[in-house]
């Protein structure tokens, strides 16, 4: 009886020996527990965001060597791992050397070659060009060799016959993106599905976002179910970025069999071997399905990926700036379950525009969390930077002439922001032998509601894909569950949303930030996150036909509650697009890193560039026609 092992492996990106090493342990594991195939991720060996390090010649030579370990290790079992396949004497489009994304089977010391393939490995067909994916920069896509060595990608593709104990098996091997082919001109899994096969394979290297496990738990089960064999899913777990976004691996490796049930699913977040009898699945009792709501998995992506990435940097210390709104009291919660209560420090900033109760909710959050406290006041320090600015006198050394700045209002509200940050924050966190958060919301980050070198600095953007909303439910879920106890007061969850910068932001009369979280956070939504992003000519549209919250999917009435005119609407939706398409985006660029759990998150997902607010033809007809009513 064939027994197959999932090896659900953290893949460290750039460090092809760290990896090997995790890979000869989980072989050896695996053939202890009587394995005779053992499944590794895709790009196991390499790791798969690693920006231009493919370029590095003496890299790739690194990972066919290390290629060779694992090969050599496969004595008495079949070890399939992805890693990068390069050929030498050929060259990709970009003149570099040939790289493949490739899925290789081993055997006694020996690669098994697919029947139909020109090398002894298995190549990635669909090469995934959207959101973080950048597959056709690097590698070499089955297609393009098809093209090259003039045939077709179905006359490559094909199985691999396994040897094992003398019984033959045909597997079909396929490399993530090759599993979901919806968009592609064509299906490798269906072309393979003509092949009796024994069972699939599809080794991945996959990162979270929110509602994707649920919809692969669809399309492969619906694609083993078609086929009416078992299918391996493999995922890896750990962190990899592309520099302007951090994404977490969730592992989630699943096996499906032949009706298309999940009979075995690994832990997120966890490295794990088990280990599956090919001929006794189709017996196995289907899964349940999951019931936890989408926050639990979100707080389980930031905790896992705040981790990982302070591992990386080697960071044990962490100072938020705490206001006692709702922001930075979810990243406290957060970052105190990671690090520790002692080895976080809150430092609470207050100005004259500070109420009682803001200051009062920061310290009872404090005291909550049991960690390192501080009230460092600000207004000082602000009114000496704005009377230096004010009686310094501004010489013009071509006439001679003095005249003196003028500090708005506004210019204030920055100062008081930089000041918190580049001053108070900046210093604590040398002082103190950590780094300081930024702990923006996604809504906020969409427009730019935030002021360079201030609220906006910080070593991470945990909280930047999270829309306000989510930041809410995810502190309800950390006082129920994680922490079970009020740790977030209902004073903070209660308070309207404020900067507290002027006296127009007064939170005991209830001024809140210019953001009406309930409508904006949809509206910014659709954005950014709708697969045919929105602009304001859909918006208009729907506006003109009475289907704004349909469309946005915020609750009824919120349109005719904050703006009950047309010029309204509209005057409302120019200003945040203006920022959006304008502003907001030079800070975007220079956010620090965000943690991505959404399928667009901020970053090298959503890529965008500095050309100014545009409204369509169609979008001036409808504004002219509802202004006209």
């Amino acid at each position: 009886m064939l027994k197959i092992a999932m090896a659900q492996m953290e893949v460290v990106p750039g460090h092809p020996d760290v990896n090997t090493a995790t890979i000869l342990r989980f072989i050896e594991e695996a053939r202890a527990k009587g394995a005779d195939v053992v499944i590794f991720p895709e790009m196991a060996v390499p790791g798969y965001f690693l920006g231009d390090t493919w370029e590095q010649s003496a890299f790739l030579r690194d990972c066919e060597s290390y290629g060779r370990d694992i090969i050599a290790a496969s004595k008495d079992i079949t070890v399939m791992f992805g890693n990068v396949a390069i050929d030498w004497q050929k060259k990709n489009n970009d003149g570099r050397v040939r790289k493949y994304n490739a899925f290789f089977i081993a055997r006694d010391g020996e690669l098994v070659q697919p029947d139909n393939m020109p090398y002894p490995y298995t190549i990635k067909t669909l090469m995934p060009n959207y959101r973080e994916f950048d597959d056709t920069r690097h590698f070499f896509s089955l297609q393009k060799l098809a093209r090259e060595l003039g045939t077709t990608p179905s006359k490559l593709l094909s199985p691999v016959t396994l040897k094992i104990r003398g019984q033959r098996y045909r597997a079909g091997c396929l490399l993530c993106e090759d599993g979901w082919s919806d968009d592609y001109e064509f299906a490798p899994f269906e072309l393979l599905e003509k092949e009796h096969l024994d069972f699939y394979v599809n080794i991945s290297a996959s990162p979270y976002t929110l509602g994707k496990n649920d919809k692969r738990n669809r399309v492969f089960g619906r694609q083993a179910r078609e086929a009416g064999v078992p299918l391996f899913y493999v995922n890896c777990v750990g962190l990899q970025n592309n520099g302007k976004t951090v994404y977490t691996f969730d592992g989630s490796s699943t096996a499906y069999n032949e009706k298309g049930d999940v009979v075995r699913t690994l832990p997120e977040y966890e490295e794990a071997l088990t280990v599956l009898p090919l001929a006794e699945m189709k017996d196995m009792a289907a899964e349940p399905e999951s019931e936890e709501k989408d926050i639990a998995h979100i707080y389980r992506a930031l905790h896992y990926g705040i981790r990982r990435f302070l591992e990386n940097i080697h960071m044990k210390k962490i100072i938020i700036g705490i206001s006692g709104g709702i922001d930075s009291a979810v990243a406290a919660a957060l970052y105190a379950k990671v690090v520790g209560p002692e080895n976080l420090l809150l430092v609470n900033m207050p100005s004259v525009f500070n109420s009682a109760t803001t200051k009062g909710l920061s310290q009872e959050l404090a005291n909550n969390l049991g960690c390192q406290y501080m009230i460092i006041p600000i207004q000082e320090s602000v009114d000496h930077t704005i009377k230096q600015l004010e009686e310094t006198p501004m010489v013009n050394l071509g006439t001679g002439s003095e005249t003196h700045l003028k500090v708005s209002s506004f210019v204030a509200e920055n100062i008081q922001a930089r000041d918190r940050s580049a001053r108070v924050l900046a210093g604590a966190a040398a002082a103190f032998g950590g780094g300081f958060t930024c702990n923006a919301n996604k809504a906020e980050t969409t427009v730019g509601y935030s002021t360079l070198y201030g609220d906006q600095s910080g070593f991470l953007a945990a909280l930047a894909d999270l829309w306000k909303y989510q930041v809410y439910a995810l502190a309800h879920y950390m006082n129920d569950v994680v922490y079970g106890r009020e740790v977030v007061p209902q004073g903070i969850i209660d308070i309207v949303p404020s900067a507290e910068l002027s006296s127009a932001q007064n939170v005991d009369e209830g001024k809140g930030d210019p953001i009406k979280y309930p409508y904006h956070d949809y509206l910014f939504r659709s954005f950014v996150e709708r697969w045919q992003k929105a602009t304001p000519e859909d918006v208009l549209e729907w506006y003109k036909a009475g289907t704004v919250e349909k469309n946005l999917g915020c609750e009824e009435g919120l349109v005719k509650k904050y703006f009950p005119t047309a010029a309204d609407f509209i005057s409302d939706l120019e200003r945040w697009w203006n920022l959006f398409t304008g502003m907001a985006i030079a800070k975007r660029i220079q956010a620090p890193p965000i943690l991505a759990v959404s399928r667009r998150a901020y970053g090298f997902d959503h890529r965008e560039a500095q050309n100014g607010a545009y409204y369509t033809r169609r979008y001036r007809e409808l504004k002219a026609e509802l202004l006209a009513k």
